[in-house]
């Protein structure tokens, strides 16, 4: 490697993103390049040529194994997209202005799929304009909705979480619930993919009945149907847990979350904010049923919670970054590396390296038959397929009782 390496984090972060970014570094620096700029909140911080020298901050390998265990992105994010070339290209012109007075030679984007699109709009315009920089995504997202990589580094972790947290719950719930009745509603992270949210099935175990019910976007919610399962199970039991996606629909489209109000807020890629799906349905079932109801989020938790990471996510993180400036050392330019599934048993995964244009705007949801055919729960295909991801404990650098944490100095 004779340039310079300039890495990105962008969209929501996630419990191991940073795992990325210091695969990203040891590789580049393995690699020989003379120095790895990391941009200060993603593209959006690049053009307002806000960057930093990495070496300054990563001085040495504990830094790195600390970095690896601290969640959101070190080097901050964004959510910006970038205009089609042919709508601006002056946006164009100045970002590949500072790549090359930085000497750049490799662009790394850590993300999931509007970071892609960023990738595949730069390796584009590069190679309209004769540039000689490469551009490699990562993948990153607890959403796992990534196209063509089997998962996405994040998943397991955020998988990890939801599935302790929900036995956690149910464990409360079952302790409250002398003399009467309660429906606990847990609402689970997920637009259009529920990934995040039949994970809460992994609860389950000889100790832990799970969750009663789960709602996927992936099949249309009938409020009616949810009543009528949820007072058979009073019926049965005392306590009923049900786990839901922010993003489940009504038959007509609309999201459940938009039934309570809550879906004003539209991001610079027109998603609506969802949330307020648990509290609209808490509230349906207190007015219907007349039961006592808790609505709970897990919200921003299930994509911070470092503290519970998996190993195995924690270290693919590291390694699909570690890959990218491979690839992108070799040549390889809008690309996105991606991760294929060896073996089940034992697990094991590899690397492999995608046409950023076949991933960039794309979406892997759940198979519809891999979700029960009432809609109200997942298959042990599904709990076959995420098992392997939670493995492992990563324990963190502890000091005074809390973990430690890499951060920057604003």
């Amino acid at each position: 490697m004779k340039g310079n390496v300039i890495v990105g984090q962008s969209g929501g972060p996630t419990a191991v993103i940073n795992s990325s970014l210091a695969g990203v570094y040891r590789t580049a620096m393995d690699r020989g390049a003379k120095k790895v700029y990391g941009m200060r909140f993603g593209i959006q911080g690049l053009l307002e040529e806000l960057y930093i020298d990495l070496s300054d901050h990563i001085k040495n390998e504990l830094d790195i194994e600390i970095l690896k265990r601290t969640p959101s992105a070190f080097l901050g994010t964004c959510r910006y997209k970038l205009p089609a070339i042919h709508e601006n290209q002056e946006i164009y012109v100045k970002l590949f202005e500072i790549l090359n007075k930085l000497d750049i030679e490799c662009f790394i984007y850590i993300g999931g799929n509007d970071s892609m699109d960023t990738i595949k709009k730069l390796s584009d315009y590069a190679i309209l304009t004769g540039q000689t920089q490469k551009f490699v995504g990562v993948p990153k997202t607890i959403d796992n909705d990534l196209a063509l990589t089997d998962h996405t580094p994040g998943y397991g972790s955020a998988a990890k979480y939801i599935a302790t947290s929900t036995k956690e719950v149910i464990r409360d719930g079952i302790g409250f619930s002398f003399n009467k009745q309660q429906v606990i509603i847990i609402e689970i992270m997920g637009r259009n993919a529920g990934w995040l949210t039949g994970a809460s099935a992994l609860a389950k175990g000889e100790d832990c009945d799970g969750p009663d019910l789960i709602y996927l976007p992936e099949v249309p919610f009938d409020t009616e149907a949810f009543l009528s399962r949820t007072r058979n199970l009073l019926e049965k039991k005392n306590t009923v847990v049900v786990a839901i996606s922010e993003g489940i629909r009504f038959q007509d489209g609309t999201y459940v979350s938009e039934a309570s109000g809550n879906a004003d807020y539209v991001d610079a890629f027109g998603h609506k904010q969802l949330t307020g799906s648990a509290t609209y349905l808490a509230n349906v079932v207190s007015r219907e049923l007349g039961c006592k109801t808790r609505a709970v989020e897990f919200s921003t938790l299930q994509r911070s919670a470092s503290h519970l990471a998996s190993r195995v996510d924690i270290n693919e993180a590291f390694m699909v970054g570690g890959a990218a400036v491979k690839a992108a050392d070799e040549g390889d330019s809008g690309k996105m590396v991606v991760i294929d599934r060896v073996s089940d048993d034992p697990y094991q995964c590899a690397t492999g390296i995608y046409d950023v244009h076949k991933i960039a705007n794309g979406e892997k949801l759940v198979p519809r038959n891999w979700i029960t055919e009432d809609g109200t729960y997942v298959t042990e295909d599904f709990i076959d397929y995420v098992k392997p991801l939670i493995q492992g404990d990563y324990p963190s650098v502890m000091v005074n009782g809390i973990p430690r944490h890499l951060y920057m100095k604003e």
